[in-house]
């Protein structure tokens, strides 16, 4: 599969490739982007390596879409986003982001989202998206609840952050729902 371009208004979406390396692990490695995040930022870039190696390969067999997110009119990388992909019997995707703290509350987090729902449900048909995030992570509760991503549950203590365990809150969109939103 050649590499993939998704586009907004503001915002190219692009399959990562070797060469978003560097921007990747300056992504990885920002504290603030660690904050919610149990992978822990990458001790170099050879760590970082693998993480992009296994994305790269996951495309390869469309089992994970993950995402540069960069802006159109200075081609400037400001992040990540993926779509995991399920058995296919259930038609199930699974949703992850990670924006550069410069480019957090000015919506493209949820110009990103939108998108790759637009894709899930159009290009891979899926029926349904998920997504999860820690209970204290107020901005991504906000993208995922304006994205239209309903909450459905509270898990306790499943998420392994630097702080301790975090409870998490647990979203779903179906395709009716973003058909009709």
């Amino acid at each position: 599969m050649e590499n993939l371009h998704l586009f907004t208004d503001r915002l190219e979406l692009r399959s990562v490739e070797v060469s978003d390396l560097s921007n990747i692990h300056r992504l990885l490695s920002i504290a603030e982007v660690d904050e919610y995040n149990a992978l822990g930022i990458p001790t170099n870039t050879e760590v970082t390596e693998v993480y992009l190696n296994e994305w790269i390969d996951n495309f390869r067999y469309r089992k994970e879409f993950v995402f540069a997110i960069r802006l159109k009119s200075t081609e400037i990388f400001i992040g990540l986003i993926s779509l995991i992909v399920g058995n296919p019997k259930y038609k199930i995707g699974s949703l992850w982001y990670k924006l550069d703290p410069q480019f957090w509350s000015k919506g493209y987090a949820t110009e990103a989202v939108g998108e790759v729902l637009k894709f899930s449900f159009q290009t891979m048909e899926l029926h349904r998206v998920e997504a999860g995030c820690a209970i204290a992570n107020i901005g991504s509760v906000k993208v995922l609840e304006k994205s239209g991503l309903i909450r459905e549950g509270h898990k306790r203590e499943i998420l392994p952050l630097k702080s301790g365990w975090s409870d998490t809150y647990e979203y779903g969109i179906l395709e009716k729902d973003w058909v009709t939103r």
